[in-house]
């Protein structure tokens, strides 16, 4: 389901799930991989990456399906990534090798930085279309990422980005050929490895205090 291997001082966490959504299954994989990343040695960096078409395409609805204490509890997991992204002390580039969507492009957004590839797949914040509406935390990352026009026009249009457009929007800092985007974030990421991861783990929660708090609030309204 997901494949974890250290290359020098940066870790690459591809996601291998055919679209990639956040079952249960594929949640403890990456917490557990999370794990992995944070109690190794430093100096460290962290990758993410996806197979085939797709990076990710975010919930698995039927996860939703159980009632309401089902669906809090389930998207409480998912801030909850969010979160660990957030906060880890580790520096962390997203290779968007292909479709991002939904909660897929939120965890994006969870990452210090990201390269998107060109030519195929795109960025998509499609709840507008699917009726599901945002949840505080979801709205709090995606706004707090984000340039405030990006994010009015990306949640309220459900607009599909491609890698060019993400990166004028803001969305990402880096479009390339498909070859080239897990080789661009591992040459992002390298440098990076040496920072106190610490010191950048406290960084980021003073930056996203409020980001954080949300995401650890109630899921749903």
């Amino acid at each position: 389901m997901i494949d974890l291997r250290r290359d020098g001082d940066v870790f690459v966490l591809r996601f291998d799930a055919g679209e990639n959504r956040f079952g249960t299954g594929f949640l403890d994989d990456v917490e557990g991989a999370l794990d992995t990343v944070e109690n190794s040695e430093a100096p460290r960096a962290l990758v993410t990456t996806g197979t085939g078409k797709f990076y990710s395409n975010g919930l698995d609805l039927a996860c939703l399906a159980g009632g309401p204490d089902a669906a809090e509890a389930y998207l409480r997991r998912v801030h909850g990534l969010y979160a660990r992204l957030l906060e880890l002390p580790v520096p962390t580039v997203a290779a968007v090798n292909g479709h991002a969507f939904a909660g897929g492009a939120m965890l994006v957004l969870a990452h210090d930085l990201a390269v998107m590839r060109t030519g195929r797949g795109y960025f998509c914040l499609p709840e507008v279309d699917l009726g599901l509406p945002f949840t505080p935390g979801m709205s709090a990352l995606i706004q707090a990422r984000l340039p405030a026009a990006t994010a009015h026009e990306a949640m309220v249009t459900g607009r599909r980005y491609t890698a060019e457009e993400a990166v004028t929007a803001g969305i990402a800092g880096h479009a390339v050929e498909e070859e080239r985007v897990l080789p661009a974030a591992t040459g992002l990421a390298a440098p990076l490895a040496a920072k106190d991861g610490a010191v950048l783990g406290r960084i980021r929660a003073g930056m996203y205090g409020p980001v954080l708090a949300a995401l650890r609030g109630p899921a749903l309204p």
